[in-house]
């Protein structure tokens, strides 16, 4: 595995990871956990008055690209909807996949580029959005009921 895919900027990103803690009283709480490689990460979000994520905690066992991409997510989650999450998810996967060029408007997401040729490794660069974006539909749901 070439040490492009564990680059100083995807190790940086490792490190840094934004609003790692539970959330005292969820509206939604999903856990992901990716079968490859065994990296977990669990989603706790709160939603605001109009559906949006007004607070986010995330635990994070994962390898560095997992981490990076909890890190990512986490720094610009606060503030969008469940479907903004959903098609952030979506992009990043065909991005991921090859079937899309550019990662979408996620801010940081070019930085899997490398990974792009590890399919092993791209169920750890998911988790931490598909675990956003199922916590926020599940507590925009609850939220209609």
């Amino acid at each position: 595995m070439p040490s492009a895919l564990y680059s100083r900027d995807i190790l940086r990103l490792a490190a840094s990871i934004p609003h790692l803690a539970t959330l005292e009283r969820p509206d939604a709480r999903v856990e992901k956990r990716a079968p490859l490689c065994g990296s977990r990460v669990a989603v706790a979000v709160a939603l605001d008055s109009v559906g949006r994520l007004a607070a986010l905690g995330q635990e994070v066992k994962a390898c560095a690209l997992g981490q990076a991409s909890a890190a990512l997510m986490g720094a610009h989650a606060v503030g969008r909807s469940a479907a903004e999450l959903d098609h952030a998810r979506a992009q990043l996967a065909a991005y991921l996949a090859g079937t899309r060029d550019d990662p979408g408007a996620w801010p940081g997401l070019a930085i899997f580029a490398n990974a792009r040729a590890y399919p092993a490794r791209h169920g750890a660069i998911l988790l931490p959005f598909e675990a956003a974006a199922e916590a926020a539909a599940a507590a925009a749901q609850s939220a209609a009921a």
